[in-house]
């Protein structure tokens, strides 16, 4: 593989990684196509083992709180590409607030993810997500 695919590769995974902050932050479920894979697992504590991306998306519709908002931020992302699969690893800080205000619940976790070359670019089809701790504020 060629230094310049390998660069294009992870910097498409890490837009990958900033879409999918963007999707849970700005609840654009309609969008999650463009994340996930069709038939995406997803492994987390409050949701278990969800399978295929209707599952997924149904599960972070039901997940949303009335008036409540969300900030992702994704740091120390790791990638490491074989040909058309990579697995990706980062932590991400996640912050839950309403408008105007500080926020009231504040958690870091673990994600790793399973990407896959697609013909519309890289997506997830699988993520692991570990809480590593919470904090109310």
């Amino acid at each position: 593989m060629s230094t310049d695919t390998l660069i294009s590769d992870r910097i498409g995974i890490a837009d990958l990684f900033t879409r999918f902050a963007q999707l849970l932050d700005e609840a654009r479920w309609d969008d999650a196509g463009t994340v996930f894979t069709d038939d995406v697992a997803v492994h987390s504590p409050r949701g278990g083992e969800l399978r295929g991306l209707d599952k997924v998306v149904d599960f972070m519709r039901q997940g949303e709180v009335e008036g409540q908002r969300t900030q992702h931020m994704t740091t120390d992302l790791l990638v490491d590409v074989d040909g058309d699969r990579a697995a990706a690893s980062s932590n991400s800080l996640v912050y839950y607030y309403r408008d105007g205000q500080a926020p009231h619940f504040t958690g870091g976790l673990r994600q790793h993810c399973t990407a896959a070359r697609t013909p519309a670019g890289w997506r997830l089809c699988e993520v692991r997500i570990m809480p590593a701790w919470t904090r109310e504020n």
